[in-house]
């Protein structure tokens, strides 16, 4: 809390009465965050609040981020900081379901629609404190109370000068003009702390300093009426350019300006201190790393900046409308501070951010805050790329979608439909529709990238080749595995020639042509690439990557399809104790771990764990991806499968019917997973005795397998196994014996299907 803190008792009256939730609105600097942060040091102090959280609310991504950091103060349950939109759902989950007492302060709320869903619920334990310049109707519904809050009183403003200047042992600078001053600053909270930093490091009085007020013609060049609706940004922007000139002179000398410039593009709710020993800052400000510091100390002592080591990644803080005025006193090129401060932001960037750790978010926000056409001067900053990169690694494609999206917009107005940082923005946006599950839009996009490339960056060149090995992943995705194949066999071979066998690109291109091999039922070929992938990713990369550890998962389900179902488990285990330490327990990855376990405990008879783990990666994913994500319907095909291992014919048949209905709508009739889907419900149908339905549903399943993967597939002599069971049981052997002879010959030998057509030719055979 600000030191010399007026009361406002009228205020307080009004937050000390029956309601639970209160809204605090007023213009920029009228002591509203103030107000807040006293009602969160009464509930310390009184121990009224087993939780008090203090929430940025002026974008939804803060708001996200506010109520992970809250979920994993409490430990509500879910939350593990692998997703903030996750973790921030359990948080209100929590807040609705805890007997604990709580404040939550939503600060700087700039649109009302940010909040739909995040608003805290009324609890008789809970307390809801906002602050906002808005007056929406919308901000005061569900019971909460609008509480204006103006300007200081005269008396307020002459006792926060006074109490500010005799703490600091300057009592002497009060004057007779001391009302005059308050006056002539609008009694705005903020210009008088301004005011009061600078009374008391240029040891001026109250008259003195009044002069410098009144002749400060700069002013109207700063802060033009029309850009100050609440008119009190003047008395601010007057303030500010006394403080700046003073800070100037003062050691470090000249560094005051260029220093605040800097800040005021940043997120005002704080970036690292770490920020200002970057080389980007130094080379900003032509000094040390030392004077970096001083410069920032400097700002802190006259009141433009808060700067607070302990806090962390949000150690230096500034206030919203010091930072617009500092922004338009326009003494420092706009574009050399965003470049400078983006360069800054890049230098910080942690080479790990799967995860969402403090810093990661504070560098994710702050870029939010930074970007401006001013960072598409002469192209696309490479922030802006690292931070929707860093979403997508992270597996958050709801808020990626946003920002790529974002991305796409301002490069097609900014540089043209054909730039090529217009064409790496769409590959990103088609990455996290991927990731969200939507495969047709991802692949009609990324079409479109692969032939910008092409035309524009040469057949050979390295962002051409990433195009195509991304649009092999999309085929893949939507079932076309042979349109992938061509295109995972051509990255590999220009990858390998173009930039060696060890480079990080030609082992992501021979992941992928595994992943397709293995689809194919090429499952030998798949096995050996992945073998060489995983001991070249751990060379490169190290052992615990992430990209490595995915590269064994994907191994594992390769030793299930070839029947090695020991070292699946194996692999399975270890991968989700990885995912999950480095990770997190929510993070996708570790759940996409989890339900590979499963199935290779299913597939070694291990159907209680299986079906435990199934329905917590389910339940997981239902919260992450949604309902329909196609993730999410595999798993629940999965869990039928181990429902019938386990007798529970009826549930297996309930999800297998669901899951046919919701792959042939989402993905279509053709799609593997949707046949895949279809062999599931006949063999839940034919457990349950339904054998004439069975019959119906594998007999569409084997043509349609035969089409889109051949005879020969796994898949497609599974299929026909369980048609021969089928038709055996209905007492159709001749038929069942038929189906079978072409399920195995020669160069393609199966035990089971070999087994049962000696046994059924048997002249004892039933």
């Amino acid at each position: 809390m600000a030191s010399a803190f007026q009361p406002r008792p009228r205020v307080r009256e009004r937050i000390d009465g029956d309601r639970h939730a209160w809204v605090l609105a007023g213009g920029g600097g009228v002591g509203k965050s103030q107000l807040a942060a006293w009602l969160v040091h009464r509930a310390l102090d009184e121990r009224t609040a087993d939780l008090v959280a203090w929430v940025s609310a002026n974008s939804p991504e803060r708001i996200v981020s506010g109520y992970a950091r809250a979920a994993l103060r409490v430990a509500a349950p879910g939350a593990d900081g692998a997703d903030p939109a996750a973790d921030a759902a359990a948080f209100c989950e929590w807040l609705h379901s805890t007997d604990r007492s709580w404040l939550i302060v939503l600060d700087d709320v700039t649109d009302p629609d940010h909040l739909a869903g995040w608003w805290p619920p009324q609890r008789p334990k809970g307390r809801t404190m906002a602050t906002t310049r808005r007056q929406d109707a919308a901000l005061t519904g569900a019971g909460r109370q609008r509480i204006d809050v103006g300007v200081y009183s005269p008396a307020e403003s002459v006792a926060y000068l006074t109490e500010r200047l005799t703490e600091a042992g300057c009592p002497d600078l009060l004057d007779a003009k001391v009302h005059d001053l308050a006056g002539a600053l609008g009694h705005l909270p903020l210009a008088l702390s301004h005011a009061a930093a600078y009374l008391i490091d240029q040891a001026v009085t109250c008259t003195e300093y009044l002069t410098l007020v009144r002749t400060a013609a700069r002013v109207a060049e700063v802060m033009p009426a029309g850009s100050d609706p609440d008119g009190y940004g003047r008395p601010v922007a007057v303030t500010l350019l006394l403080a700046l000139d003073a800070a100037d002179e003062a050691a470090p000398a000249g560094l005051a300006r260029p220093a605040l410039a800097l800040a005021a593009v940043l997120d005002p709710d704080g970036h690292p201190d770490h920020l200002w020993k970057t080389t980007a800052v130094t080379t900003f400000l032509s000094c040390t790393a030392d004077r970096a510091r001083a410069a920032l100390r400097l700002l802190h002592r006259y009141g433009l900046l808060t700067h607070t080591p302990a806090d962390g990644p949000r150690a230096v803080r500034i206030h919203a409308l010091t930072a617009r005025a500092a922004r338009e006193a326009g003494t420092i090129d706009p574009a050399a501070a965003a470049h400078a401060a983006a360069d800054a932001l890049l230098e910080l960037w942690p080479e790990s951010d799967h995860t969402t750790t403090d810093l990661v978010d504070a560098l994710r926000t702050n870029t939010l805050a930074l970007i401006s056409d001013l960072l598409w001067q002469p192209a696309g900053h490479p922030l802006l790329f690292q931070a929707g990169a860093s979403l997508l690694r992270s597996r958050l494609h709801s808020p990626a979608i946003t920002y790529w999206q974002r991305l796409v917009d301002d490069a097609v107005r900014l540089l043209g439909d054909e730039h090529p940082d217009t064409i790496t923005a769409r590959a990103g946006l088609a990455s996290a529709w991927w990731q969200a599950g939507r495969a047709a839009d991802a692949i009609g996009l990324l079409e479109r990238v692969v032939d910008d490339r092409e035309r524009l960056l040469g057949d050979e060149h390295p962002d051409t080749m990433t195009a195509r090995i991304g649009l092999a992943a999309g085929y893949r995705r939507a079932g076309r595995t042979a349109d992938a194949i061509v295109l995972d066999e051509r990255a590999v071979t220009d990858t390998s020639r173009l930039l060696g066998e060890r480079h990080r690109d030609t082992i992501d291109a021979r992941a992928g042509l595994a992943s397709s091999y293995g689809d194919a039922g090429r499952t030998a070929e798949a096995i050996a690439i992945l073998e060489k992938v995983i001991e070249d990713r751990a060379h490169l990369l190290g052992d615990q990557h992430p990209d490595t550890i995915n590269a064994r998962i994907a191994l594992a389900a390769c030793y299930r399809q070839a029947g090695r179902t020991a070292e699946a488990v194996a692999i399975d285990e270890k991968a989700v104790d990885d995912t999950a330490r480095l990770l997190g327990n929510d993070h996708p990855d570790t759940i996409s771990a989890r339900a590979g376990l499963a199935s290779s405990y299913g597939d070694a008879g291990r159907t209680a764990e299986a079906i435990a783990i199934l329905e917590k990666v389910i339940e997981d994913r239902v919260h992450l991806l949604g309902d329909q994500h196609p993730d999410t319907i595999n798993a629940r095909i999965a869990l039928a499968a181990c429902y019938r291992q386990a007798g529970r014919t009826a549930e297996a048949v309930a999800i297998d019917e669901k899951a046919v209905d919701d792959t042939a709508r989402l993905l279509g009739n053709d799609h593997p997973d949707t046949i895949s889907a279809r062999a599931g419900l006949a063999s839940s149908y034919w457990q349950a005795g339904r054998t004439a339905d069975a019959i119906g549903l594998l007999e569409r399943v084997v043509d349609d397998r035969v089409r889109l993967l051949g005879d020969w597939h796994p898949e497609t002599v599974n299929a026909r196994i369980g048609l021969a069971a089928c038709y055996r049981e209905a007492g159709r052997t001749a038929e069942a014996i038929s189906v079978l002879e072409r399920a195995v010959d020669e160069e393609h030998p199966n035990a089971v299907a070999g087994e049962a057509l000696r046994d059924w030719r048997a002249p004892d055979a039933p």
